[in-house]
């Protein structure tokens, strides 16, 4: 059984920084494509960041130069730091095995203004 937990997660003000992390646990056999997800009340699950084979990364626009994605391989841990938060950035954040489209449970941000 393979699972994702998410951690870090929580209340933050405007400008603050969080750190999230995404453990995989369980015997998986691809850990190439992670990304890191969000969803906010009402508004579709949206792809915030990615890292691929080799560490080639991806962003969304509106998290470009504040959001940096890494991962361990060792320890099967994807990282999203977060920097210079906006209240725009509140929202669940999923942590996904993209090989195998597994999600973790999701954890809470908040960015007060």
């Amino acid at each position: 059984q393979v699972q994702l937990v998410e951690s870090g997660g929580g209340l933050v003000q405007a400008g603050g920084s969080l750190r999230l992390s995404c453990t995989v646990s369980g015997s998986i056999f691809r850990f190439n494509n992670m990304g890191w997800y969000r969803q906010a009340p009402g508004k579709q699950r949206d792809l915030v960041a990615q890292v691929r084979t080799g560490g080639v990364t991806n962003y969304a626009d509106s998290v470009k130069g504040r959001f940096t994605i890494s991962r361990d391989n060792a320890k099967n841990t994807v990282y999203l730091q977060m920097n210079s938060l906006k209240p725009e950035d509140t929202a669940v954040y999923y942590c996904r095995l993209d090989d195998h489209g597994l999600w973790g449970q999701g954890t809470q941000v908040t960015v007060s203004s």
